[in-house]
């Protein structure tokens, strides 16, 4: 299992065990964190699973890019640390991640 944590806007830190292999927005709702809505269920067509990538992870995690860097227009109060977490894969290499949930979302 790999360990990520959510941060929401009001700084409350939530730590789940996520399965290798998932997303990380399959991870979130199988733990019921909150302001994960997915409402397309990971498909890329609504921006309801937008966090933002904490700093130190940017780099090991990239950019988004096609379809997911557009479905991002569409979600509010977008960043360069951006991501659906519908299209970011649970690895190992993750272990520890830290992603902070919009304040609109929650």
């Amino acid at each position: 299992m790999t360990r990520i944590v959510f941060i929401m806007p009001d700084s409350q830190r939530i730590e789940i065990d996520a399965q290798d292999g998932l997303s990380i927005m399959e991870c979130a709702r199988r733990a019921n964190v909150p302001g994960i809505v997915a409402e397309c269920g990971g498909a890329c067509s609504c921006a309801t699973c937008h966090v933002y990538i904490d700093a130190p992870w940017c780099g090991v995690l990239g950019e988004a890019a096609g379809m997911e860097r557009d479905m991002l227009e569409f979600a509010d109060s977008v960043r360069e640390n951006s991501r659906l977490s519908c299209q970011v894969k649970v690895t190992p290499d993750l272990d520890g991640l830290t992603v902070h949930l919009p304040e609109g979302q929650v």
